[in-house]
């Protein structure tokens, strides 16, 4: 009895070793996914796609659904109603998309591709029909030395126990290849930055670059007092101190101290974070770097020389107001009526004179803007994300750091010589719990 188990115990741990360098060889195809060039930029798809690749490495794949997707990825409530809020199956076609173009091209050499079939979420890795991974075939015995029918069952055995241990060998070779490759790789964009036709001239090998948050503590302040605060009433500080009565205010202390506290906090939004870190990752691939300063700290010699990224509009960071003097498109809110509009101050092609954006709107519509335009002094370049809500902003930022959306955009713009101008571009979005979904352009214009 021992002798007929002892072979079935040693094929059990033999599966279980092919298993774990199967396992092996997947992450570290993920792993080089996230950080590839397609990837990198896109926190979204990458923290998708580790998530349903974890729960397929846990064996858990059958469990994958969408439900289970947009409550664990997206933050969404676990009954949330997902035939109103597509948020997974928008992010799962995105993925899909970039997945087909990292293997189409930094992947292109890669022998197992990773896919997530149409019609559901689970993924699946699977041998590159052009690099297929060499498959150990059982040694054929000679034609004209025939196989005794004498042989013993044992010694059959002994004869082909070798063939999983070899399979185990060379995806072991496989796996110290891969990382030569992989080390070589990182070698090599360590020694060469990257070209990008935006990202390479806001993030300078050596330079760093401006980062301006938006204050959302300002945006509460506007909302509750009523009242706008320009750039001027900002740097003074002089917002602060408001009249002690207001209509609705009901609160131990008045509201002149509230305010005062309220302005004293240091705020931004969970958008301009994630934003940041995405930001945070492709300066240490171009070998440049960020300085990131709170907008009521930032003063106007800061902005005079370098780089600059700002984050939301002028009534959430009033620096915006520096430059919307040359820009098209600007926003402007008018609380009283509780309508935020983008101004378009020289409509074309039948554009509107404005594109409003109200609370009980049924589409949900939020406008989201991408400026691309030069620093106060000229000598560089300054990049404007905002947005007539936090989602406005989240989708500016979604579309300026995905390079399917992007880069068309760019190649429409492209100048003869490959550079790109300065520009203005206006999406609409969708608003979907707070999170933009289904971007539109609306218009841009090339200012040089």
């Amino acid at each position: 009895m021992k002798e007929e188990l002892e072979p079935a115990a040693t094929a059990s741990v033999q599966t279980a070793i092919v298993a774990d360098c199967l396992e092996l060889v997947h992450r570290e195809l993920l792993s080089r996914i996230l950080v590839s060039p397609t990837f990198v930029r896109s926190e979204r798809l990458c923290t998708l796609l580790t998530y349903v690749c974890d729960m397929s490495f846990k064996g858990r794949g059958a469990e994958i659904n969408e439900q289970l997707i947009g409550h664990a990825v997206f933050g969404r409530a676990r009954d949330y109603d997902s035939s109103i809020d597509g948020i997974v199956r928008t992010q799962a076609s995105r993925l899909r998309q970039r997945l087909e173009v990292h293997f189409q091209h930094e992947g292109a050499g890669e022998p197992i591709c990773l896919v997530i079939p149409r019609g559901g979420y689970v993924p699946v890795f699977e041998p590159r029909s052009t690099a297929a991974i060499p498959t150990p075939q059982p040694a054929s015995p000679p034609a004209t030395v025939p196989l005794p029918l004498t042989v013993a069952p044992a010694q059959l055995r002994r004869r082909t126990q070798w063939l999983p241990w070899a399979l185990c060998g060379l995806l072991l070779v496989a796996v110290v290849v891969l990382g030569i490759r992989e080390h070589r790789l990182t070698l090599a964009a360590s020694t060469k930055a990257p070209t990008h036709l935006l990202w390479s001239r806001l993030l300078l090998k050596g330079q760093p670059t401006l980062v301006i948050p938006a204050d959302s503590g300002l945006v509460l302040f506007h909302n509750i007092s009523g009242r706008a605060v320009d750039l001027n009433d900002y740097l003074r500080g002089e917002y602060r101190a408001q009249p002690s009565h207001a209509p609705g205010f009901h609160a131990e202390a008045s509201l002149s101290e509230w305010l005062s506290d309220l302005g004293d906090r240091r705020y931004t939004s969970i958008v301009d974070l994630n934003a940041v870190d995405n930001l945070e990752r492709l300066a240490q691939r171009y070998g440049s770097g960020l300085q990131i300063r709170y907008a009521r700290d930032v003063r106007p010699n800061d902005l005079k020389s370098g780089n600059t990224v700002l984050f939301g509009a002028s009534e959430a960071n009033p620096w915006v107001e520096l430059y919307e003097r040359n820009m098209n498109f600007v926003f402007h809110n008018d609380y009283k009526a509780s309508v935020f509009s983008v101004i378009n101050r020289a409509p074309k092609n039948g554009e509107p004179k404005q594109w409003d954006s109200v609370w009980d709107d049924p589409q949900r519509r939020v406008y989201c803007l991408v400026a691309y335009i030069p620093t106060l002094a000229s000598n560089g370049n300054t990049l404007i994300i905002e947005g007539t809500s936090m989602s406005g902003t989240e989708g500016a930022w979604d579309f300026v750091s995905d390079d399917a959306h992007l880069m068309p955009f760019l190649k429409r713009v492209q100048r003869g010589d490959g550079s790109i101008p300065h520009f203005e571009l206006l999406l609409e979005n969708q608003n979907m719990n707070a999170s933009a979904v289904q971007s539109r352009l609306l218009a841009w214009r090339v200012i040089d």
